[in-house]
């Protein structure tokens, strides 16, 4: 499988191609939203931890050239209040025809800290060039309501999701991670 690009960069015709791409996935029946995840703690090397609130998930599709993609940020204006970080939960879901429908999408896990307001996303992905795509046209759409400096993402070519956190020392003896990029980094498996 090649790892060249296959959508658009720009941000607007990225979204309106995934837009319309989730709507198909959708009446197909090929997103699911499973719960078992949900209410799962995720420690990071960097000291956080996030709390698992949702879960997307593409139904039937193999990943042929598997890519992790962890995605962070801060939104601006909204510090800590725990009425507008509930709203904003419940509101991203209105945001999954922004991430489904981009080539390679597999999965999304997403995340909080209700310490911190940091948000992740930890997704599964088929073709790490994609996964890279998709993260920098994210990152112009969230560079407008995120808090400066709090948007990072990496990829890890060839590691499964599943793997990454079940097994976090295993793809860290693989990649070799820097011990300053902590925060993308798990400390140990999930609870």
């Amino acid at each position: 499988m090649s790892s060249q690009l296959t959508y658009p960069i720009e941000p607007v015709p990225a979204f309106t191609a995934s837009a319309l791409a989730t709507a198909a996935l959708l009446l197909q029946r090929r997103l699911g939203l499973p719960r078992d995840r949900v209410g799962t703690h995720i420690h990071f090397a960097d000291g956080t931890t996030s709390r698992v609130y949702r879960e997307t998930l593409m139904v039937g599709e193999p990943c042929a050239e598997p890519a992790v993609l962890i995605v962070q940020f801060l939104l601006k204006g909204i510090g800590r209040n725990p009425v507008m970080h509930a709203l904003f939960r419940a509101e991203s879901l209105l945001n999954t025809p922004l991430f489904a429908g981009f080539p390679g999408f597999r999965s999304k896990l997403w995340c909080t800290d209700r310490e911190t307001g940091v948000y992740r996303g930890i997704y599964q992905w088929d073709v790490a060039d994609r996964a890279r795509g998709y993260a920098e046209t994210l990152l112009k759409l969230l560079n407008l309501v995120s808090v400066r400096g709090s948007l990072k993402y990496h990829v890890i070519p060839g590691a499964r999701r599943d793997e990454f956190l079940a097994n976090p020392g295993l793809v860290m003896e693989r990649v070799r991670p820097d011990p300053a990029d902590a925060w993308w980094q798990l400390r140990d498996k999930p609870t």
